[in-house]
């Protein structure tokens, strides 16, 4: 629907004295569209979304247009109930058993933050206390844990073609090493990394990089995460990869 320059005026006019600004959205222009164009091209049916909180990048998936399968992997006991709601009406997307993604198998204890999305394995480093003082952690759950290799084996089809999405705040680098086999077979993948140590013991920008284009893939795409509102410092970020 097409707005009228006057409209424009009026809306510039309210947004001003509250430090906002209407800018325009381009389709062509946004990352999340350019990754459903990126799963289009490579021809990608399925979607490993491990950290799947309560179901918030599915759900964008499907409102950008992937029709595909999406398989969500979450540990937290409230988290994993909603993500189940959320997936009640689409028959394309599965939610695993609660459950850990990891390097080992066995149990493993979750610090909980008091917004979901931030909780870790790993204890929150200093850096992000300072960045982010509301997110800290309000206690923990013991959840069970499982290589991807074993835990997705029952889940995909012969011949598919995989994408791999991994936002597990700090615990990445364990998630990977618990896919080697799973990595053969993935077409492309997005991780989140961070520039600067935001959970105790995580591996960097740096390493993951090295480990995943060792495995065959190149850098396709990049989202830009958390920054530091007081110094403007760019904290998170997630890159996308494609194999060659």
């Amino acid at each position: 629907m097409a707005v009228s320059a006057a409209t424009k005026r009026m809306i510039r006019r309210t947004l001003d004295p509250l430090g906002l600004e209407l800018v325009r959205r381009s389709p062509q222009t946004s990352p999340e569209m350019a990754l459903v164009r990126m799963l289009t091209h490579h021809g990608i049916d399925a979607v490993l979304d491990v950290g799947a909180n309560e179901g918030q990048y599915a759900l964008l998936l499907r409102k950008l247009g992937f029709h595909g399968q999406i398989i969500s992997f979450e540990p937290l006991t409230a988290a994993h109930r909603s993500l189940q709601r959320s997936a009640t009406n689409d028959p394309l997307w599965i939610i695993a058993p609660r459950m850990a993604v990891g390097d080992c198998e066995g149990q493993v204890r979750v610090n909980v933050a008091s917004e979901s999305v931030a909780s870790s394995v790993l204890p929150m480093s200093r850096e992000l206390e300072e960045a982010a003082p509301q997110l800290g952690y309000s206690g923990s759950e013991v959840v069970p844990i499982a290589r991807l290799d074993r835990a997705s084996r029952d889940l995909l089809s012969e011949g598919q073609r995989i994408f791999l999405k991994v936002d597990v705040q700090g615990y990445e680098s364990h998630v990977l090493r618990g896919a080697t086999e799973l990595l053969l077979k993935v077409i492309g993948v997005q991780l989140e990394v961070s520039f600067v140590a935001l959970y105790e013991g995580q591996a960097l920008y740096s390493t993951l990089f090295a480990f995943i284009e060792k495995q065959g893939f190149s850098v396709w795409g990049f989202v830009p995460g958390l920054m530091n509102q007081s110094s403007g410092r760019l904290l998170q970020a997630d890159v996308i990869f494609f194999r060659e």
